[in-house]
């Protein structure tokens, strides 16, 4: 595990040691090495990066920083590891060949919807938090063409103050969020945003999307409110999601609108719709639940382990 001090290293360290097929080897952290951490009930010192065992391991996870963490893919993959890489490095979008021009190809994990495509796979690009979910909840409506061409998807989403790392900010301080809610990087220039762009493109979209990030009070957990123009009324809007992740058991479609209490500490997406009334333009409203920490992050990672080594894909995953 590369970069196992941040909240998602940490949460993944946690899974993987309570994981019935794989095993904890090494958690690597240069600013906390030598540490001692309780991970899974047991100590574990942390190590160098650079004094850990890549040609020794089946599995590395990388949870390393933005612009960091290709470099050591490379390395990891070339000491014959398969790797899961939690940045953005070589996520679609992100400029993946030039940061590691060999693995400019590698496949966009999220599961539920790229599944065929990890199979096989060496290295595989994590998602984003905020992509998860809002991919998930626009891809029934992407692939069956109900967008109207060229129309713009809004997105209003609010994360958990753990999405923007541990690093020291004064802006995340306790006094400072505590009671407040604000946008973030706006004027939709946020880094997931090319993800996003990308993958609806993938999906048969030809669409913007409008995308306005907020932080939320909390620890952990996302909430993506999302209006879409459609070409049509759908008579029963749920059906959409229901068909197409009918046998998916990370994907929850729920009657009642989803909430940060539903999805807490569990590896799911839950997503509602419904059609908007007292608009001219028919327009469906989206939304959609995660715990960024988990099916945002570290979940997601495992997920894709299960595949990538032919474990039950729910296999060490609270769900």
């Amino acid at each position: 595990m590369l970069g196992a001090s941040g909240y998602a290293g940490r949460e993944l360290c946690e899974l993987v040691a309570r994981h019935p097929s794989l095993e904890l080897t090494f958690a690597a952290a240069n600013s906390r090495a030598g540490e001692r951490v309780r991970v899974a009930g047991r100590e574990l010192s942390m190590v160098l990066a650079d004094d850990a065992r890549l040609d020794q391991t089946d599995l590395v996870f990388s949870a390393l920083p933005h612009g960091a963490s290709a470099a050591w893919v490379a390395r990891a993959h070339g000491a014959g590891a398969k790797v899961v890489d939690l940045s953005a490095d070589l996520r679609p979008g992100n400029g993946a060949e030039q940061t590691a021009p060999s693995y400019s190809s590698v496949p966009y994990g999220l599961t539920e919807l790229m599944r065929s495509t990890l199979l096989g796979a060496e290295v595989v690009a994590n998602p984003g938090c905020y992509p998860t979910a809002v991919l998930v909840a626009l891809a029934p409506l992407l692939v069956r063409g109900l967008v109207v061409p060229g129309a713009t998807i809004n997105v209003s989403a609010a994360s958990g103050v753990t999405g923007a790392g541990n690093a020291p900010k004064t802006e995340l301080l306790f006094g400072e969020v505590t009671g407040d809610f604000r946008a973030y990087a706006v004027g939709n220039q946020h880094r997931h945003l090319n993800e996003m762009q990308s993958i609806v493109r993938t999906l048969g979209g030809d669409n913007d999307i409008l995308f306005t990030p907020h932080l939320l009070p909390v620890a952990r957990g996302i909430l993506a409110t999302i209006t879409v123009p459609v070409t049509e009324t759908v008579a029963s809007p749920l059906q959409l999601w229901r068909e197409m992740y009918r046998d998916e058991p990370f994907i929850e479609v729920s009657d009642v609108m989803p909430s940060l209490r539903d999805v807490a500490h569990r590896n799911v997406v839950q997503v509602s719709a419904m059609h908007a009334a007292n608009v001219r333009q028919p327009t469906m409203i989206v939304i959609a639940a995660i715990d960024n920490l988990m099916k945002g992050a570290a979940g997601q990672a495992v997920q894709n382990a299960n595949v990538l080594f032919g474990f039950p894909e729910t296999a060490g995953l609270p769900r």
